[in-house]
């Protein structure tokens, strides 16, 4: 008999974002594979005698292809075990999850998505940044910032640049010159805030922030690095006004 297959979202990186339903997923499991991302200490949910196997993507540097990925968890749930596939942030945002449960169906195997909190929302919110606010931002979208595997998938630079309110890109310090000049290129303001957020929700966090016309020069001269979010937008600048009050009340924000 096969066993089942728990897709789990893990959260953006501070072990308390995990949810009830992803931590009870992770007490029953037999065998977790987990990514780069995801805080190793969630593994602490884990009976003794689960197997724990790593299987994390760095840029440039992939533990394994997803193909073999697929084919381990399809493995595993054939032995009869418990698998929780463990993903940073949320498994079907930008996670490569939708693959993996297609694999799974493809082989007859029971499965259940436990989203997670994704990055795109906990790291800004950790910053003071809200996605959204009243009479600031009414729509909010998000993207990769890794380059399309072909031009019919270029993103279309001239509606999103002027046509939606915040930004968010995931994984976008690499190619963030590419990024910051299409979006002033196609009609974004040079002036509009940008916030660069790195290990988001964790102790090490940092952030810096700019203006469309400046971030990349910041972000050079401090070497700033992935994994990090991009947040293009006027809420950027709501962070500001939080700290700004927070200490003229005397309180730590």
């Amino acid at each position: 008999m096969n066993g089942k297959v728990y897709i789990t979202g893990a959260g953006p990186g501070d072990k308390g974002l995990i949810t009830v339903k992803a931590a009870e997923a992770l007490k029953i499991a037999d065998v977790v594979f987990y990514d780069y991302l995801v805080n190793i200490e969630l593994l602490d949910y884990c009976k003794d005698a689960c197997e724990s196997i790593y299987v994390g993507k760095k840029h440039k540097k992939h533990t394994c292809p997803q193909e073999d990925i697929n084919q381990m968890i399809v493995d595993y749930a054939k032995m009869g075990k418990t698998v929780v596939r463990l993903k940073g942030g949320d498994p079907y945002v930008f996670g490569r999850g939708s693959e993996e449960a297609i694999k799974l169906l493809e082989n007859g195997i029971e499965f259940e998505e436990i989203p997670g909190i994704t990055s795109g929302i906990a790291a800004p919110a950790y910053a003071g940044i809200p996605v959204t606010a009243r009479n600031v931002s009414s729509s909010v979208a998000f993207f990769t910032g890794h380059p399309p595997v072909s031009r019919e998938r270029d993103l279309q630079w001239d509606k999103i640049s002027t046509g939606i309110d915040t930004l968010v890109f995931y994984m976008g310090i690499t190619n963030a010159p590419t990024i910051v000049n299409n979006l002033m290129e196609h009609g974004r303001s040079k002036e509009t805030p940008v916030a660069l957020i790195r290990w988001g929700t964790c102790p090490e966090q940092e952030v810096v922030k700019g203006e469309l016309h400046n971030i990349v020069a910041k972000m050079e001269e401090l070497d700033f690095r992935p994994p990090a979010i991009m947040v293009v937008g006027e809420v950027v600048s709501i962070s500001d006004k939080l700290m700004a009050v927070a200490e003229e009340a005397q309180m730590t924000y």
